[in-house]
């Protein structure tokens, strides 16, 4: 994994600007700790921060690829898991390789189908590959979006990079946000709307597209999308698909040339993936080492609700034995979280989820100590329709984004904020943008095509919510990692697959614990579903209540002009009717919103 920046200008000599270049790549040195690479010329300006992973020596980069009077130049975060046959096709076709890198057989494949290289791809990245001879940039983003790319036009200037804080090094971009981007923070955040970069006139590369600039244009397009089609395959097809699609991703995402290691919370999707894990590389005479995180007093202070039916520990032991791993258990107290709180916020450069991202900052600072690459059970829920709102007509016929059991954060505005920034138009603006996209499919029933639109959602409205934190809490940290449940052909043949298919035996993701069957201990395949874990300690709350009670007394606090105080300090007084978690919940998010405010010294047009 690494850190990707670029400049384009087309009026300007940029050969000379290494100094600003450089600026914007020191800003994401974390995704690239181990080496950073430069390359200029009077129309580009290229730099990549490497985190080492494959091929140490030869996947040094910016790559170059220079043949009579072509030369091609490439920058990229990220990991090809098809390479090897990429590589043996591109060979066929007469291409000579000089390393043993992903990266070179990137670069090859853009040579030989240009553009359309991204269809010929399997893995996660974001690349950008600048055609010296055309004056053109290409830049492109994995199926799902686990690898950030961001982008913006300033004058002459063409900008992009992994993160926001990449252009924000640059003197031509202000950390400026318009209504819109306070919407998108205030009426949809923590999630945010797909290819919107939040600061004004900054975007972000959807996910499943890619991005060509020219002097004259910069056009958009999707190489891949979510189809509709029948499924037809019988119940014992369908998962023995499934069964044979995760055992050669996760034998596809094993490939490292450094240390890998697995998280384990003993809940399905990650015990999974740790079963497949180890018996592969038991082959290979190896042990698979796992880790799981939790905190100090959970099992005296869990408090049980939707998501969260029980305490990890004891299951993560229970599939660490059974499949034979070597598992150690992280455990933060409150005061770690608490001393921490701000990483996260410079992680994201947005307001996030609290405390949830902070302890996963923590989580992987420490796995980076034995190891630089990780698998993850992240995202099963959501192509596998797992959550409990699938089950239930009020979220299906509710008419706005599920997951959000409030509306926003609008309440805690005060009047004139709310004219003018209106986030429940907003909110409801970017709802049916979403549902907009859909493809129904003929002779669905309105529960399965109501089902079909919030499966959608929770892919490209959800999702990327969790990969965001994952991809930023990781690399902040300069580790990696891999998602394996992203695979897009696991997606597009989960997509048509009917919900009523997929919770088979009348359970959520009855159709991926039928086929995790043989590999997991009977009572771990059949465990509700219980999401990340979280602090339920007091000391936790109370020190997030008291950082917002020092926000409404300072007068100069940022906030402060947009909110309601007596709504708030309803919430604080404990007369809001929710309980310490829930009023937590939302009081952390604000006090994010401040901080990011403050430190980023936002400008509000």
């Amino acid at each position: 994994m690494c850190g990707i920046v670029g400049w384009l200008d087309w009026d300007d000599d940029l050969s000379s600007q290494h100094a600003i270049l450089q600026k914007m790549a020191q800003a994401i040195q974390h995704r690239g700790p181990d080496e950073e690479g430069y390359w200029l010329s009077p129309r580009a300006a290229i730099a990549h921060r490497r985190l080492i992973v494959i091929d140490p020596e030869g996947g040094k980069q910016p790559m170059i690829y220079r043949e009579g009077d072509q030369t091609c130049v490439l920058s990229f975060n990220g990991e090809i898991y098809n390479y090897l046959e990429l590589r043996r096709q591109l060979e066929l076709l007469g291409h000579t390789f000089q390393t043993n890198s992903d990266t070179e057989v990137l670069l090859h494949a853009f040579l030989e189908w240009r553009e359309e290289c991204v269809r010929h791809l399997n893995g996660i990245f974001a690349f950008a590959i600048w055609d010296e001879k055309n004056h053109r940039m290409f830049l492109a983003r994995d199926h799902l979006g686990v690898k950030p790319l961001f982008y913006c036009q300033r004058g002459s200037s063409f900008l992009f990079g992994s993160e926001l804080k990449a252009l924000l090094a640059h003197p031509k971009v202000k950390p400026e946000v318009e209504a819109d981007g306070l919407a998108d923070i205030i009426g949809l955040g923590p999630a945010r709307t797909p290819g919107f970069g939040i600061f004004r006139n900054v975007n972000e590369v959807r996910a499943g597209h890619c991005v060509t600039v020219t002097k004259d244009q910069i056009r958009t397009r999707p190489y891949w999308k979510l189809e509709s089609k029948v499924h037809t395959d019988d119940l014992d097809t369908t998962t023995e698909r499934i069964r044979a699609l995760l055992q050669d991703t996760v034998t596809r995402q094993l490939i490292s040339d450094l240390p890998l290691v697995s998280m384990l919370s003993g809940g399905l999707d990650s015990s999974g993936l740790v079963a497949l894990a180890a018996e592969e590389l038991r082959k290979k005479g190896q042990t698979l080492q796992t880790y799981s995180v939790d905190f100090v007093d959970n099992d005296q202070h869990f408090e049980e609700g939707l998501l969260h039916i029980s305490l990890d520990a004891p299951w993560a032991k229970k599939v660490s034995e059974h499949v034979q791993t070597r598992h150690q258990e992280i455990t933060f107290n409150a005061q770690d979280l608490i001393t921490h709180f701000h990483m996260p916020l410079r992680a994201r450069d947005l307001p996030g989820l609290g405390e949830t991202d902070t302890s996963l900052y923590l989580f992987c600072r420490e796995m980076k100590k034995k190891a630089t690459v990780s698998l993850s059970g992240e995202s099963a829920d959501e192509v596998f329709n797992g959550y409990p709102w699938f089950q239930k007509e009020k979220f299906l016929n509710s008419g706005k984004f599920p997951w959000m059991e409030h509306d926003g954060w609008s309440s805690f505005l005060n009047e004139e904020a709310i004219e003018k920034i209106r986030p429940q138009e907003y909110l409801r603006r970017r709802y049916e943008e979403g549902i907009a996209e859909v493809h129904p499919l003929e002779g669905e029933t309105a529960l399965e095509a109501q089902q079909r639109k919030m499966s959608y959602l929770f892919i490209t409205r959800f999702l990327p919510l969790l990969l965001d934190r994952k991809d930023r809490m990781s690399m902040y940290t300069g580790f990696e990692v891999r998602v394996p449940y992203c695979d897009y052909r696991l997606v597009e043949y989960l997509w048509n697959v009917p919900w009523k298919v997929k919770n088979i035996d009348q359970i959520e993701k009855g159709l991926l614990r039928r086929a995790f069957k043989g590999y997991l201990p009977q009572e771990v395949l059949y465990r509700n579903k219980s999401a990340y874990p979280m602090t339920y300690h007091p000391e936790y709350y109370h020190a997030i209540l008291d950082h917002m009670k020092q926000i409404l007394a300072n007068p100069n606090s940022p906030l402060l002009p947009l909110i309601n105080k007596s709504v708030i300090q309803f919430v604080l007084d404990g007369k809001a009717p929710m309980n310490l978690a829930q009023s937590t919940k939302l009081i952390e998010y604000l006090v994010q919103i401040n901080m990011w405010l403050e430190e980023y010294k936002i400008s509000i047009r």
